[in-house]
């Protein structure tokens, strides 16, 4: 890369930044001119149309940019924004989805792709329509529907699960609004129609004897040995359970509940082979006899909780993935989202090493002289994974994020970076520089005060003070009201009602201005509120 390209492309960023994005687009141009193989500046200039609205530029950039470097989850980021915005979310997906094979862990990746997810979910799911209460209220088929809040109920399950439907089905007035959602013309009778007349109601019910036991003289003694397992079971008593869920089974060996329950009792005696087999013996024996979906998903998901006992995490996934699939489980999907985290977590611990770490992080730095941000980037993401605890690769990586225009980034790694090393300076310093960029004056200065505390004679937190106090000359009052609004500080001075009191008092009586200037913290509090505009003194 050019020292002239490279400069075009720095004075776009900043014209990026600053909102003015036809600028923006003029200095990546250059850049291309006098360097068109730098994937880099299609990037960012793909980024720049997307802002101004040109999303066909935005997506011709983007396909330059994985065409040079086909390799880099950035340029799969951008082609997929491109596609969203054009409305082609089938191609945005595919972008991300390929981007993650080779960044997997790309975390702008993963929430674009996540997000499109939602949305074409919501897309394909039509109870989703958020005039459908409306729609529903208009026409007189459905109107009085909505006066019932057990059939608002069942709409909101459907909103956010359109394949529990089938549950749903016999439900006329649910196929009804179906039918209308679809633009289907399907006449169906009003559920009213089908409710019985009071009076009917009222024979029926003076006549309504008891229902009979239909079970057999077997199934009853069956399910008394089961009642007594379970007595056993809560009192830990595992021998005796098991004694009364073999009479059972012995009795209904078709019954996939017997065989459930003496699985449990294998699971709290930690015997996980023999509760592995009965389970998989139950779930044969529930297909086979036609048991209902959630009947068949618990002995599936026990199997998934003896895997992960065993340490076997692959085959606890599995067939804790196989037991949503029969039946949707709140308490089976928390067990899968935490087993997901903690296969996560030992895969990262056996990627460490610190040499290797090392290694990486000398390789980034080496690239980002040589102005491959990009590639430095890897190499410090590398670098990461190897060794979380290194502060100093975060500070390097927040660097090549700003280098990117990837401010929010540049700042999060920061962050990580002090909290290993509260007393890195030169973290505090690329703090602050970075807030200037994203024109924070108030978090930039807080930062070149930090390194101030930490070296006094710290010359760049000192230019760094000055350069916050020309940007704060360039803002408007409204602009720096606005921006102290988003300071924590600033929030609190406001919120305090004893300060909220002074205020009041100020402002209808100026002498008490003086007299509360007085006291060197409520001093030090309107100073700074002077500061960001937030009041005024005359």
């Amino acid at each position: 890369m050019s020292d002239k390209a490279n400069e075009f492309k720095d004075k776009g960023n900043k014209a990026l930044q600053d909102g003015n994005l036809e600028d923006a687009i003029t200095f990546y141009s250059k850049a291309i001119e006098l360097d068109s193989s730098n994937y880099v500046f299609y990037s960012n200039r793909s980024a720049a149309y997307a802002k101004k609205g040109d999303y066909n530029n935005a997506l011709a950039d983007a396909k330059k940019t994985v065409e040079i470097k086909p390799d880099w989850g950035k340029g799969y980021s951008r082609l997929g924004a491109a596609y969203s915005y054009l409305g082609q979310d089938m191609e945005a997906y595919e972008a991300y989805e390929k981007g993650l094979k080779y960044e997997p862990d790309n975390a702008q990746l993963k929430t674009a792709m996540q997000e499109l997810d939602n949305k074409m979910s919501r897309q394909n799911n039509p109870f989703a329509d958020p005039s459908l209460e409306a729609k529903l209220a208009m026409n007189p088929k459905t109107r009085e529907y909505l006066n019932d809040p057990t059939f608002l109920q069942m709409l909101q399950v459907l909103k956010s699960d359109p394949s529990k439907l089938s549950m749903f089905a016999k439900d006329q007035r649910v196929m009804q609004v179906l039918s209308i959602l679809l633009g289907i013309q399907m006449d169906f009778p009003q559920q009213s129609e089908n409710k019985p007349k009071p009076q009917e109601t009222k024979v029926k019910t003076e006549t309504t004897k008891p229902p009979e036991d239909k079970r057999t003289d077997t199934q009853r003694q069956a399910d008394s040995e089961k009642e007594l397992g379970n007595n056993a079971y809560k009192k830990c008593d595992f021998v005796t359970a098991h004694i009364h869920y073999d009479n059972a089974i012995n009795l209904e060996p078709t019954n996939i509940l017997y065989l459930n329950n003496k699985a449990a009792v294998f699971f709290e005696e930690e015997k996980y082979e023999e509760c592995i087999q009965l389970c998989l013996k139950a779930v044969d024996v529930g297909r086979q006899n036609r048991a209902p979906y959630a009947l068949i998903a618990k002995p599936l998901a026990r199997i998934g909780s003896a895997y992960q006992k065993m340490k076997d995490y692959a085959n606890a996934v599995k067939y804790f993935e196989m037991s949503l699939t029969e039946a949707h489980n709140e308490e089976v999907k928390k067990k899968l989202t935490n087993l997901k985290k903690i296969i996560k977590e030992e895969e990262e611990k056996k990627y460490r090493d610190p040499v290797k770490a090392e290694e990486a992080r000398e390789l980034g730095n080496q690239l980002f002289k040589k102005g491959d941000y990009p590639g430095a980037l890897k190499a410090y993401s590398e670098s990461v994974k190897r060794n979380p605890e290194d502060a100093r690769v975060f500070s390097n990586r927040a660097a090549c994020y700003t280098k990117l225009a990837e401010f929010g980034l540049a700042l999060k790694d920061v962050e990580t970076c002090l909290v290993l090393d509260p007393k890195f300076i030169k973290a505090y310093l690329r703090k602050g520089n970075i807030a200037l960029l994203m024109k924070e004056t108030a978090k930039a200065r807080e930062a070149y005060e930090k390194a101030l505390e930490l070296d006094e004679n710290c010359q760049e937190a000192k230019d760094g003070i000055i350069s916050v106090m020309r940007q704060n000359a360039t803002l408007t009052p409204e602009e720096r009201r606005k921006q102290a609004m988003e300071d924590p500080e600033v929030q609190n001075i406001l919120k305090d009602p004893a300060m909220r009191m002074i205020l009041e008092q100020m402002q209808e009586n100026p002498q008490a201005a003086q007299e509360h200037l007085q006291n060197p913290l409520i001093r030090e509090k309107i100073s700074k509120l002077l500061e960001s505009g937030i009041i005024q003194m005359r």
